[in-house]
């Protein structure tokens, strides 16, 4: 008699750690969970410098004649640049010791899947829902919560588990801009055939 689990059993272990996953959802990333501001109203030079680094020459960016005239009434930013304006400026002092992370990390409240493991991460998509487009002064502030932990999964990489968090962009006057999802994979890094045990 043994004390191992069968294949497909759960063990009190599992589902106490499926719990600790469950108790994420709808709680902030990190921090303090209040909305984080953008350092700077949307602009037009940060606009233009987005639209010149991605060939992006709508000219509702960049031409106030034509922007005017257009649905919008004015230059608008383009949406997908809603992280972009919320995004803190770098503290270059320290980044080395923070393995490279421009800022610096408050509580990390997902922690534990690490320990548990699952030390490897990859992105593997993001997607975003438009609800108007940013306009110039906008002060847009954007809150994070963890959306979605899928059961554990096995995959040609390892096996772990995709985590959604979902950041809702706001204007000054709470209006909602935009969400975006972002979704990674934390895992435990798969044994290459025939290395076990070398």
């Amino acid at each position: 008699m043994t004390d191992e689990p069968l294949r497909g059993e759960t063990t009190s272990t599992d589902t106490d750690f499926r719990k600790k996953l469950d108790a994420l959802i709808g709680q902030p990333t990190g921090g303090s969970g209040k909305p984080t501001v953008a350092p700077d109203p949307v602009n037009q030079p940060m606009i233009r410098h987005w639209a010149h680094a991605l060939s992006d020459m709508n000219p509702v960016y960049l031409d106030p004649e034509f922007a005017e005239k257009s649905r919008f009434g004015g230059i608008v930013s383009p949406p997908v640049m809603l992280q972009t304006w919320t995004m803190p400026a770098p503290k270059i002092e320290g980044i080395a010791e923070r393995g490279g992370a421009p800022i610096e990390m408050g509580r990390n409240p997902a922690a534990f899947i690490e320990e548990a493991g699952f030390a490897g991460i990859v992105a593997t998509n993001s997607e975003f829902e438009i609800e108007r487009y940013p306009r110039l002064g906008d002060v847009i502030s954007v809150t994070q919560v963890y959306e979605d932990i899928s059961d554990e999964k096995k995959t040609s990489l390892g096996t772990g588990h995709f985590i959604t968090w979902l950041s809702t962009y706001t204007d000054q006057n709470g209006e909602v801009l935009g969400r975006q999802r972002f979704r990674v994979f934390r895992f435990k890094a798969a044994v290459p055939g025939g290395t076990a045990g070398a």
